[in-house]
């Protein structure tokens, strides 16, 4: 009996196909597909919340001195002239952050393994480079999905059965996180 669905295509294929229908679960919280595809996406998906799960609070707060180029009201950078040169002026911020311990830094990196990197064009101004962000998804893995299913021993996904497809009346259902 085989450890895994092979659903119908080569295995480059069936790898970019489940990396981006459980980078499309995290960051939507659900989507649609066939039974067999959420299925795999399922245990993949779980895998990853699991991580996040134990690794969430396995970091320590930092004090790091940071320099940040100064701006006007436009948002453009200040310069000043220094030996006959135009060079940007910067300040000198204090920040604390959050820095990794060894083994929640193994787990962001086996996370980064799976998931695509996503980017978040604002709806105002769709089709523009200008506004785009990138999404950090493992963030939100450990901040928000650790932190709600921290006293969760597992089933953090739920696949609901909607019907046959029209075309090839193949299951379709919808998976989500609970």
């Amino acid at each position: 009996m085989a450890k895994y669905r092979k659903l119908g295509r080569t295995s480059s294929q069936r790898k970019a196909l489940l990396r981006n229908q459980v980078t499309a679960l995290l960051y939507h919280g659900k989507i649609t597909t066939t039974e067999a595809r959420a299925k795999e996406v399922r245990k993949i998906a779980e895998g990853l919340v699991a991580m996040a799960v134990k690794e969430k609070d396995n970091f320590e707060m930092v004090k790091v001195t940071a320099k940040v180029p100064v701006k006007d009201k436009d948002g453009k950078r200040v310069k000043e002239v220094v030996d006959g040169k135009k060079v940007t002026k910067y300040d000198t911020v204090e920040k604390e952050i959050k820095k990794d311990l060894p083994s929640r830094l193994h787990a962001r990196r086996q996370i980064l393994r799976v998931l695509y990197p996503v980017v978040s064009v604002p709806k105002e101004a769709a089709g523009r480079k200008r506004n785009t962000k990138e999404v950090d998804l493992v963030a939100k893995l450990f901040d928000e999905y650790g932190t709600k299913y921290a006293n969760r021993n597992g089933g953090y996904t739920r696949i609901v059965k909607i019907g046959p497809r029209k075309g090839d009346a193949a299951m379709e259902v919808i998976l989500e996180m609970v």
